[in-house]
């Protein structure tokens, strides 16, 4: 069975099985989209309303901007795969609870043991908060850590702001498309290396 087919599985099973909260008041859940061999996955924080109404991930104004931000390093949505920390939209858009993402955590982690990417970039700090906990993403924005996570290993975790910070602050703009252009290098670099 390939990768694709192993994602479709555990996704049938989890919309069956999450025990996360967000389901009772969501429309739908969200899962992750693109390729299951992706070298590159896209963590968001949450499903919004276009994304709940859709069932799928980054289809608003932020998805636009970052399909927008992976031109200009030469990649597609299709070369990628994008999901979210929870994958139920949270009423009203409120961040997601600590509660709700432990519950969404089994799924995620199931997605990245079967994409096995090199690099996971994280959009956001709830993202961020999960892989590498007590920072501020103010402060750690465009660098990558190696961290071993358990039932996962060690993952490359690449930190970038959540393109709707950068929608509803004008000023973040220029600094998440600069970190996104750190990409490529970062590729460079783990190719070298291995």
């Amino acid at each position: 069975m390939d990768q694709g087919q192993t994602l479709k599985i555990l996704n049938a099973r989890m919309i069956l099985e999450c025990p996360c909260a967000l389901r009772d008041t969501a429309l739908q859940a969200v899962v992750g989209e693109g390729s299951a061999t992706a070298d590159i996955m896209f963590i968001g924080e949450a499903p919004g309303k276009n994304e709940d109404e859709q069932g799928i991930p980054f289809v608003g104004a932020a998805g636009k901007l970052l399909a927008e931000m992976l031109r200009t390093i030469g990649l597609k949505r299709e070369d990628i795969y994008i999901t979210n920390i929870v994958k139920y939209r949270p009423p009203d858009n409120r961040d997601p609870l600590p509660e709700e993402i432990n519950a969404c955590m089994p799924w995620l982690h199931a997605e990245i043991r079967i994409i096995k990417p090199k690099v996971i970039v994280t959009l956001g700090r709830h993202a961020m908060e999960h892989f590498i906990p007590g920072q501020k993403i103010s402060k750690v924005h465009g660098e990558v850590f190696e961290k071993k996570i358990p039932d996962i290993g060690t993952q490359r975790v690449f930190i970038l702001y959540h393109p709707a910070a950068a929608l509803y602050r004008g000023s973040l703009r220029a600094t998440l498309i600069k970190d996104f252009k750190k990409i490529p290098k970062l590729f460079e670099k783990i190719k070298t290396s291995t």
